[in-house]
C-alpha cells in the first residue's frame, strides 16, 4: 500500500473527501468535488457511469447542489427526465 501525502490525508478527513487520491488516471478538470465545497480530487466525472455515481453520493458533500450542477453541466443528458408515451 502506497503512503499518502499529508495533503491527501487531510483532504480525506473532510466531508465528501473520502476518495481523494484514488483516481490517478483522471484528468484534473474531471472532478466536481470543489463545486460542492468538497476537496479537490473527489467526485470524478470523467465517464457517464462515474457521473451517475457522483449524483448518487452528492449528499455526502457540504454543498450537494454544487455537485449536481457540475455533473449536469458535463453530462446534460443525465438531467432530463424521460417522457411516458
Amino acid at each position: 500500500m502506497a503512503k499518502l501525502s499529508e495533503k491527501v490525508r487531510k483532504a480525506r478527513k473532510k466531508p465528501g473527501g473520502s476518495n481523494v487520491g484514488k483516481y490517478k488516471n483522471v484528468k484534473k478538470g474531471a472532478f466536481c468535488g470543489p463545486a460542492g465545497n468538497a476537496p479537490a480530487g473527489s467526485y470524478p466525472v470523467n465517464t457517464k457511469k462515474r457521473a451517475r455515481a457522483a449524483l448518487a453520493y452528492a449528499h455526502y458533500a457540504p454543498n450537494p447542489s454544487g455537485i449536481k450542477k457540475c455533473v449536469y453541466r458535463k453530462f446534460p443528458e443525465l438531467g432530463k427526465a424521460k417522457k411516458k408515451k
